[in-house]
């Protein structure tokens, strides 16, 4: 079969490799409609340590082609939304509730781009099929159910993270897709302020439809000076969806004590984080500085689906490129990785 990634670190191509075979529990699933993540193009780049002959992709909606013979939910010609995390769930680790690590491997839970080939190909394979897809409602367009399986699943797990709650004033530094949907996850959740901190005109106007009350620029100044000029003071939440190794220490100084500081954020392997002691007080603010990669499995997308279903967000307001057929998806993750100023999000449908 076919697919594209990385032929090896700075090298993106087309990869010939073998069609994958499901196990009793797993299916094969065809691609409907995939979209590139930054987080493709960081791999791609070597940001996240040496690929080469990899199938990138984890983001899609797709159809059932090939199931176990111990798979019971699904059969062929179903379509599916198909989760970025997709955990082994007989592992001890999310036996003890420690969702995204598979027994003592960091992400393990993330397998697509990490342990296997993922979701930019003419087949991709998926784990315990039963535990990890869902069927696309039909009400829903398969677009908007593409940004539930990571965009929207871990900008609310950064909202979920800080724990937001009603008529907090609560900052999201970065508003790309991930940060965009942190803004209306914090509006979902009670925020009372959200301060965004972004220069894009298409995500500050996409920001302030989902609940963004204020918007401040790093062209301006200090942000951290500006946030708390706004707020007249240190903020309750902060979440970070976008920066660098800087960017932390922006936050924990912009928080009160006893505030929280939630990271989505996929940092590069070069970045460092360096906290001055006063910062946190010298060890002492309560501060808790919490960071993780969203949670896997069926029944969260289809809580995630739920609020599209009854209207409480639509998340294909995300997607600003779009491209039809299969050979695109070069052209998509070629964009995707230039990100020019009009770009939130490219997605790629497919017809077979």
């Amino acid at each position: 079969m076919k697919g594209y990634g990385v032929v090896k670190i700075g090298q993106p191509g087309w990869l010939e490799k073998e069609k994958p075979v499901p196990g009793p529990l797993d299916a094969i699933i065809r691609p409907v409609v995939i979209a590139p993540c930054s987080s493709d193009t960081h791999a791609m780049h070597g940001g996240s340590g040496p690929k080469e002959n990899l199938i990138l992709g984890h983001e899609a909606v797709g159809e059932v082609v090939e199931t176990g013979n111990l798979v019971i939910k699904f059969k062929p010609g179903d379509k599916v939304v198909v989760p970025c995390v997709t955990p082994d769930w007989t592992g001890r680790y999310i036996q003890e509730g420690k969702y995204n690590a598979h027994d003592n491997t960091m992400m393990g839970s993330f397998k697509f781009l990490l342990a296997k080939d993922g979701t930019f190909a003419e087949f991709f394979h998926v784990n315990m099929a039963d535990a990890n897809l869902v069927i696309l409602p039909e009400e829903i367009a398969p677009e908007a159910a593409l940004m539930t399986v990571d965009m929207m699943s871990t900008g609310f797990h950064a909202v979920e993270l800080a724990e937001v709650g009603y008529g907090e004033v609560v900052v999201v530094v970065g508003i790309g897709p991930v940060g965009l949907m942190s803004v209306a996850g914090a509006q979902l959740r009670g925020a009372g302020r959200i301060i965004v901190v972004g220069t894009r005109p298409n995500c500050v106007k996409i920001a302030k439809e989902y609940g963004a009350t204020d918007v401040v620029s790093y062209k301006d100044g200090d942000i951290v000076k500006q946030i708390k000029d706004l707020a007249g003071g240190t903020v309750d939440k902060v979440i970070i969806a976008g920066g660098d190794g800087k960017t932390l220490t922006q936050a924990i100084s912009m928080v009160k004590p006893t505030g929280i500081v939630s990271n989505v954020n996929y940092y590069d392997a070069s970045d460092t984080f360096t906290i001055p002691a006063p910062v946190w007080g010298l060890g002492m603010a309560n501060i808790d500085i919490r960071g993780g990669f969203c949670p896997g499995g069926a029944a969260r997308i289809e809580k995630l689906l739920n609020n599209i279903k009854y209207k409480r967000i639509d998340p294909s307001k995300l997607i600003t490129h779009r491209f039809d057929g299969f050979e695109k998806i070069e052209d998509a993750f070629l964009l995707m990785d230039k990100k020019p100023a009009d770009l939130i999000k490219p997605a790629v449908f497919i017809k077979w």
